[in-house]
């Protein structure tokens, strides 16, 4: 038995995803720059995926554009809005993710702008009040904090944060690659300047996302040498991704009621058994209703066994992490977890869900975990 819990760090393929998908690789091979009718037509996929894109998070089609993912996505709005904006001064977390936090502190060390870091509580939740100080002390300022953590799924406020921003005039930027398509956006209701997305994180196809930029906002492009996305960047467009990124929002949309009860339903129900059937275990991030229902980051009791939780699981067939995907490999613990003062002797494992995973994969889960735990040395 093979068990995917590692839906934070991708998703599988949404089966009406892919037959969309499917036609566009086969026939639909034009260039989208060319104005034959094959360029016309590709051209039609992508301005009709950016139509769709636009409407399901109520903005404007000409404030979304294309990317190859989240990365260059959170590049783009940080890099550009500092160069082209002339800031000086960034305000983000300790627990974001390195697409934001490594782009920063690179700046930071080049002396382009100068960095803080706002605040957080044991469970991630910023300082609300912290933020408004380092605002107050420096206003026009741009403000990168992410909607949910890729980590432990805490949540931050980005309509309480988009005030202040706005209250201080500087720019926001909220990474929403966790959220996007497991959480509603409205965008006309958030004072945001750029929100950035990755289709594989809600069963779209990896290697493009976007990036909604606010049309208040007026940046240069990241990537040059082509007048593709309204001359914002160049590059021959991923028409079968754009194609199947609109595809698996709007099938997210459409069932996240349905997805979110279930997905709650699982993570409650694991947080419940591993309570109950495994002494000393703890829970890292907000858990409580409100935070994101994809993500539960456990912390598990020191044991021979459970020093090699990862390894374990993996023999068993079951997939999960012990953090962000970005950093596996790299035998440095997780960032995040160290931000929040948890401590680095108990293994801590993010098991995160999707539309897909079901109970008797839970209760096979907890039971591998207790063969692990449990084992006397």
């Amino acid at each position: 038995m093979k068990i995917y819990l590692d839906n934070a760090a991708t998703t599988q393929i949404h089966p009406e995803v892919l037959q969309v998908m499917i036609p566009v690789l086969e026939k639909q091979f034009g260039n989208p720059s060319s104005i034959h009718s094959y360029g016309r037509e590709t051209r039609t996929l992508i301005e009709n995926a950016r139509k769709t894109v636009a409407r399901l998070l109520n903005v404007t089609p000409a404030e979304i554009f294309f990317t190859s993912g989240g990365t260059e996505a959170n590049n783009t709005a940080i890099r550009c809005s500092i160069s082209d904006m002339k800031i000086t001064h960034a305000i983000s977390c300790a627990t974001e993710h390195h697409a934001v936090s490594h782009t920063l502190e690179e700046l930071d060390h080049k002396g382009t702008v100068k960095l803080s870091n706002v605040r957080i509580d044991e469970q991630g939740h910023i300082d609300l009040a912290h933020l408004e100080e380092l605002l107050a002390a420096n206003p026009n300022s741009l403000v990168s904090l992410m909607h949910a953590n890729n980590e432990t799924g805490t949540v931050t406020p980005i309509d309480k944060v988009g005030a202040l921003c706005r209250k201080y005039n500087a720019v926001f930027h909220s990474d929403t690659v966790q959220t996007m398509g497991h959480m509603e956006h409205d965008l006309s209701k958030v004072d945001v300047d750029f929100v950035s997305c990755a289709a594989h994180k809600f069963h779209g196809p990896k290697g493009v996302g976007f990036l909604y930029i606010n049309k208040r906002i007026k940046i240069h492009p990241f990537i040059t040498g082509g007048a593709q996305e309204r001359n914002m960047r160049g590059g021959t467009e991923n028409v079968y991704g754009i194609v199947g990124l609109a595809k698996a929002l709007e099938i997210a949309y459409r069932d996240l009621e349905h997805d979110r009860k279930h997905m709650t339903d699982l993570k409650n129900y694991m947080a419940e058994r591993l309570r109950s059937e495994i002494p000393g275990i703890s829970f890292n991030g907000d858990i409580s209703e409100g935070n994101l229902f994809t993500v539960l980051n456990v912390s598990f009791p020191p044991s021979e066994m459970s020093e090699m939780m990862l390894f374990n699981l993996d023999i068993a067939g079951i997939a999960a992490s012990g953090g962000s995907a970005c950093s596996s490999g790299s035998n440095v613990g997780s960032h995040v977890l160290k931000a929040m003062n948890v401590s680095p002797d108990r293994p801590a494992v993010r098991f995160s869900f999707s539309r897909f995973n079901t109970r008797e994969e839970v209760d096979f889960c907890v039971e591998k975990l207790k063969e692990i735990c449990l084992v006397k040395a």
